[in-house]
Order: C-alpha cells, then sequence, then structure tokens
C-alpha cells in the first residue's frame, strides 16, 4: 500500500513538473527586465544637491538584488517567505521614492544570469536613468553590475568570495555584453527537475512555471570557450572567470571603467570559518578593488577579534582554545553543558563525559558539533561561536577576513610584500529590489533578508529556523560618497578616489580630514607621502529625525496601493532641521605589518583616541595629532568611527539579550521561531554609527 501511495506520488509530481514546463511564460519567462520605470524624477525641490559644504555628500546603496538573483526568487515564494517576484523596476522605483537615494546599483549574480536576462538588466537601468530628469543634475544616478560569487566555501586555498563587479557608463558599448561569473553554474540551476516539479505540491504553478522555464534557458545556454578575447565571445555563451586575476584580465579586454568591492568576508555563513585574507592577497589587484563593503544587511565585517575555534598543538593534535572576552569557542561550551549536566545526575565519570563531548565536538567542527549533545536549544549554548559585544556582528564570524584585519596585512602568504588600501562602504545585499531599505525599523520581513516567520511558512523547516544564524539579518547600510555634483561622473570621482564612507544605514554627514597633507587639506581615502606628526579634523552631524508615511510626491508618483506594497507604507520622509545626536567619535589606527612574521593584532589599536561629543544634536568636531609617527617611522592608517545615540533597530541585538543587575546577558531571545512572527520586528536597542574610509599616510619618499 505504502510502494503504491509513493509511486502514486511520483507520477503526480512528473505530470506537474511537464505542466510547469508548459506554462513557463511567465515573469522568468518573459523580457520583463526592461519594463517602464511608474514615474519621472522626484522633483527639484526635494533633490539636494549640496548639504551646505563643498563637496556635497551623495547617498547610495552598491549591492542590490532581483528575483534574477534565483537565491532571492525562491526566497520570495510563498512556500519561503513571500513577497513574489520582484524586477530591477521595482528597484529603481523604490530606490526613488521609497528611500530617496541619491545613487544606486544593481547587482544580481552572475551565476545565475542568462544572457536574455542580463540585456534586459540592462534595459532597465538605462530605462531608470532614462526618467531621472537633466543628466547633469539627475534625481538619481543608476549604476549597472552584477555579484560575482565563489562558492569554494570547503577549500581554503581557491575561495576568493564575493565581489561586486560596478560599471561607470550603462550606455550601449561602454559596458560588457555579458556579466563574468566565478563558476559555470551556482548551486541552484543543477537543482533536479523532479524537484523544481515538485514544489507544485505547496506552490502556485506559475511560479513554480516560471522558475523551470527559467532554469531549461540557463541550462541551455551555452558556457563560452577559454582563450578568446571577452570582446570576441558571442553574446549568447556565459562568460565564466574561476579567479579574480582571470576576473580582472577580462575586464581589461573590455576596458571600461569598473570597480571590484568585496563584501561579506567575515560571514561564516558563506567563507570558510578558517578564512584569512593573506590566502587572496596574491589575487588582490589594488586598481580594482579599492572599496570594501564592511558592513550591509548581513552584519558588520569590521573588527578584528584574535580568536579561534579550534587549535592544533605543536604535535598536531587538535584542541580546544580558551574563551576570549567577546568569543567563546563551542567546543568549551559543549563541556560546560557536558558538565551541568551529569552535575544533575551526579554521575561518578562527570570528567569523561565532558571530554567525550569537547572531542566530538573538535572532530566535527562548528556548527555541526552540536549534534554531539542530545536535545539542546540556542539559549543552552550561550552565543558561543559568535563574536559577542560588537555592533550587529556577522554571523559565525571570520575574524582574518575581517575589513582592521585585511588593512594591517602588509604581505602576500609568498611573503612578497603587498597591502590592500580599500575605503569601506556600507550596503544593502537586500534580495527584495529594495535598495536603501534602512531608513525606518519598520519592517522587518519587507526591510531585511530575514527569512524566519515564525512557522507560518511551510518552507521554512527546510531553512532550519531553529539555528540562532538565522536572526542575524538587518536592514543594511549605506555608502555617503563625496562629490562636486549628481552626476554620475561626479560620483564615480569619489568612489573612485575611495572619498566615502559606510554607514549602518543612518544619512550621518562626516568629513575626516588630514588636515597637513603635502597638498594641505586632504580628505579621508587619500594616500599621502608625510615625515612630519600628521593632524586631523572630524566633522560630523547625526541623521534627520523621520517623520511617518510616504511625502506627498510619493504617493503622487506611485498610487496608494504601490506605496504600500513596495514600500511598505514608509518612505525616506526627513522632519524640519532635527538631528540625531552624535554622542563619540572612536579613532582607529593600524600600522600594517613590515616583515611577513608580525603578529597582527598588536598592529591594530581599536579605541586609539575616544572623544565624547555634545548631546545637544548640533554634530561634533574633534581635532587631534599622532606624535607617535614620526618617531615610530613606519607608515600608518587611521580612520574614524561615528556613533549616534541610542536608538530601537530591528535586530539592534543579535542575541535580544536581558541582562542582570550586572549587565550580563543572562537569556537570549534570537529573531527565530516564535520570536520571528511577521508582526514582531525585533527591535532591540543599538547605536548607529559610520565609519570613515582610512587616510593612508606613508613614511618614505
Amino acid at each position: 500500500m505504502l510502494k503504491r501511495i509513493l509511486l502514486s506520488l511520483l507520477l503526480l509530481v512528473v505530470l506537474l513538473l511537464g505542466w510547469a514546463q508548459l506554462l513557463g511564460s511567465g515573469v522568468l519567462g518573459e523580457s520583463w527586465g526592461s519594463e517602464p520605470v511608474v514615474s519621472g524624477p522626484r522633483p527639484q525641490a526635494v533633490v539636494a544637491t549640496s548639504t551646505g559644504e563643498k563637496p556635497g555628500i551623495m547617498f547610495g546603496d552598491l549591492h542590490s538584488h532581483t528575483s534574477l538573483s534565483l537565491d532571492a526568487y525562491v526566497f520570495g515564494t510563498d512556500l519561503v517567505k513571500g513577497g513574489g517576484v520582484v524586477t530591477p523596476a521595482d528597484a529603481c522605483d523604490f530606490a526613488r521614492y521609497c528611500s530617496a537615494l541619491d545613487f544606486w546599483s544593481i547587482n544580481d549574480h552572475a551565476e545565475n544570469l542568462t544572457p536574455r536576462a542580463w540585456a534586459d538588466t540592462l534595459a532597465s537601468i538605462r530605462d531608470c536613468n532614462d526618467n531621472a530628469g537633466d543628466s547633469s543634475n539627475p534625481d538619481m544616478v543608476s549604476f549597472v553590475g552584477w555579484e560575482w560569487s565563489n562558492s569554494e566555501k570547503d577549500d581554503v586555498a581557491s575561495h576568493y568570495g564575493h565581489k561586486n563587479v560596478i560599471f561607470r557608463s550603462w550606455d550601449e558599448g561602454q559596458v560588457p555584453s555579458r556579466p563574468i561569473a566565478a563558476s559555470p553554474a551556482s548551486p541552484i540551476t543543477r537543482v533536479p527537475s523532479i524537484v523544481v516539479g515538485a514544489m507544485n505540491l505547496v506552490e502556485d504553478v506559475s511560479t513554480v512555471a516560471n522558475l523551470g522555464y527559467y532554469l531549461d534557458e540557463f541550462q541551455s545556454s551555452p558556457v563560452c570557450p577559454d582563450g578568446v578575447h571577452a570582446t570576441e565571445l558571442s553574446d549568447d555563451c556565459r562568460e565564466v572567470a574561476l579567479t579574480p586575476q582571470s576576473l580582472y584580465r577580462k575586464l581589461d579586454e573590455w576596458g571600461f571603467d569598473s570597480l571590484v568591492i568585496p563584501h561579506g568576508l567575515a560571514w561564516g555563513t558563506t567563507n570558510p570559518l578558517t578564512g584569512d585574507f593573506k590566502a587572496q592577497m596574491d589575487q588582490h589587484e589594488q586598481r580594482y578593488q579599492k572599496l570594501l563593503e564592511v558592513y550591509s544587511g548581513h552584519g558588520n565585517s569590521e573588527r578584528f577579534e584574535d580568536f579561534q575555534r579550534t587549535a592544533v598543538d605543536d604535535a598536531g593534535e587538535a584542541y580546544c582554545p580558551p574563551a576570549t572576552e567577546n568569543f567563546t569557542p563551542c567546543c568549551q561550551q559543549a563541556g560546560k553543558i557536558a558538565r551541568d549536566r551529569c552535575k544533575v545526575s551526579d554521575t561518578n565519570s562527570c570528567d569523561e563525559q565532558v571530554a567525550s563531548a569537547v572531542s566530538q565536538f573538535l572532530q566535527k567542527g562548528f556548527p555541526r558539533g552540536r549534534k554531539v549533545l542530545d536535545n539542546t536549544t540556542p539559549e543552552d549554548w550561550e552565543g558561543c561561536g559568535q563574536l559577542q559585544n560588537s555592533f550587529q556582528p556577522s554571523s559565525a564570524y571570520v575574524p582574518r577576513q575581517s575589513a582592521q584585519y585585511n588593512l594591517a596585512l602588509g604581505f602576500d602568504k609568498s611573503g612578497q610584500a603587498k597591502r590592500a588600501k580599500m575605503g569601506m562602504i556600507g550596503s544593502s545585499d537586500g534580495h527584495q529590489a529594495r535598495p536603501g531599505s534602512s531608513y525606518k525599523e519598520s519592517n522587518r520581513l519587507l526591510y531585511t533578508d530575514h527569512k524566519d516567520t515564525g512557522g507560518e511558512n511551510i518552507g521554512m523547516g527546510f531553512l532550519k529556523p531553529d539555528k540562532e544564524s538565522g536572526g542575524f539579518y538587518y536592514t543594511g547600510g549605506l555608502v555617503g560618497v563625496h562629490a562636486q555634483g549628481r552626476d554620475r561622473d561626479s560620483i564615480w570621482k569619489g568612489l573612485n578616489n575611495r572619498n566615502v564612507y559606510a554607514t549602518s544605514g543612518g544619512r550621518m554627514l562626516v568629513w575626516f580630514d588630514l588636515l597637513n597633507g603635502p597638498g594641505g587639506e586632504t580628505p579621508m581615502g587619500s594616500e599621502v607621502y608625510l615625515h612630519e606628526t600628521p593632524r586631523f579634523k572630524i566633522r560630523a552631524l547625526g541623521e534627520f529625525e523621520q517623520l511617518p508615511g510616504c511625502p506627498d510626491y510619493a504617493v503622487a508618483a506611485l498610487g496608494e496601493d504601490r506605496i504600500q506594497s513596495l514600500c511598505g507604507g514608509e518612505c525616506y520622509r526627513p522632519g524640519g532641521d532635527v538631528r540625531r545626536a552624535i554622542t563619540r567619535i572612536e579613532v582607529v589606527r593600524i600600522r600594517p605589518q613590515v616583515t611577513p612574521d608580525e603578529k597582527i593584532a598588536p598592529l591594530i589599536e581599536d579605541n586609539w583616541r575616544v572623544f565624547d561629543c555634545p548631546a545637544d544634536g548640533g554634530g561634533c568636531e574633534v581635532e587631534f595629532e599622532d606624535t607617535d609617527y614620526e618617531v615610530g617611522g613606519r607608515s600608518t592608517l587611521y580612520y574614524a568611527r561615528v556613533i549616534q545615540e541610542t536608538e530601537s533597530l530591528i535586530v539592534g541585538d543579535p542575541f535580544g539579550c536581558e541582562y542582570n543587575e550586572a549587565g550580563e546577558c543572562i537569556k537570549r531571545n534570537y529573531c527565530i521561531g516564535e520570536n520571528a512572527k511577521p508582526d514582531n520586528n525585533c527591535l532591540s536597542e543599538a547605536e548607529p554609527r559610520a565609519w570613515t574610509s582610512p587616510i593612508f599616510v606613508e613614511f618614505g619618499r
């Protein structure tokens, strides 16, 4: 009887699969990316051409996905999160009217894009720019690009992470005719047809039909042959570059102005937990990798914390390293859980049970090692394996790929002198076509990549919502660019010169300058040669307070229904001249390695200088100098963190801590499972912030 039922279900799946393939003519099966943008530019009255300072500060998001990224398509199904298909045109409208950005970029996964989908993306971005008004003073600039996603997570030596490729121009003939992927196909494009068809059992048939159609289109698009110049390849093939150096060579062949921006380096969810940026320093190319996305909706990758998850002794045997102030290895916590349990059972073999739990955990590693102990909950593990006491950290943090560690390196893995001098930006990395969604902390499922709906979606069973890593999602960041104008070339110049800073989502105004540079006052991102004591100045203003709802021009352009469906009923809407207070400014000093074996941790002075600021909301201005520089005689870089007053943020604290009188976290309420119902925004207190790009002061020449 059971066999007959299984055979019947299999037949049903096959029939549904065939039906899906026949019906595949919907959103992903048509030329949909170039659908017209709803309306023209924002009124000039609301487009600020300057902040009152020269140059002005423009805010943007250089990392946005639509349903052409197939992970985003799947996440948008009712099976997982809901929300449906979203297009580049949706992203354009959201950036223009909901988040009111000055610029943004499309960055769907190149490993998912067919030649037709790329052509549609280009057409949509051109439409978006055509509707921006005067090109010398547009309401918004829309850049085009893709994400190059290396996914060799289990092979540290060949893992190069994820990088956004962005082009200065979107004009025909000024941008590659095909994206360049990191592999011939992503795992999702290899899903067997029968699995796609099975989705019909729980999902709308047209949704599955479109996915099946697109996967068939992808699989029928050939990979470009090796050894052929990029400009001589057919527009109908899919181009692949397995390493960053191969990617740069192909970009050189195209010859167009472009930037390659690494991101998510410290995410343990997509990177080897033992990853070390030194392993890919030989692949670093400064002329392309000028910027680093230090903060996004997937967390903060700034800080270097010198911890290990497991360690190896001189004999090559693995052992469990001790905890640090901000990190507890889960092998330590496994021993603690085992000891607490055997104390209750009053067994004489307690030490043996503890040793066994630690040993088994070491064999399996994080996070699989948690299965060595039965019937545990995330709370039992007390935040182990995660970076704690840090602002919105990335999940399963990889410290030797953090921004501070990367900036402190002076040599590649072969011992050759090499540095990565990157400016710091923030962006969203949102997968719902909603660039710049950090303007209000009001709609967790719409404004973040959270996929946990508290058990209301059947597909979440496959995504394991009981794991706390599913709660480490935030609204995302922004990049602030110092630019002489609002036009494409002015914004690109600021990006290319590293005259940029990252924010955790707020539009704080920040200036960081070297006062006594060889040519006079020199802005953040600059590289100068100096022998005397460097003197610096930092100025900062908090972001504007927000009014509820959306401005009239946005409602008039989109209509009430689309304001609700696209913007969630809320838009960027500053209320007058009231700004939030800047509470303090923290200066970080890093003196990069001068020998290959020099330890990294002592080179990074995280709170080298700290300045308290007035609480009146009028901003903050400080000056300081480094009298050690001239005496030390070594190159040094400096950057600032600007800290804004505390407010409630979506997952402000990913642990959702409850504290005792001593300030210790005694209970963790991760934004997962029952805590993640759609009406719960998981708000908690945190301090929004901005990170300036470093000023690189070189001692020599």
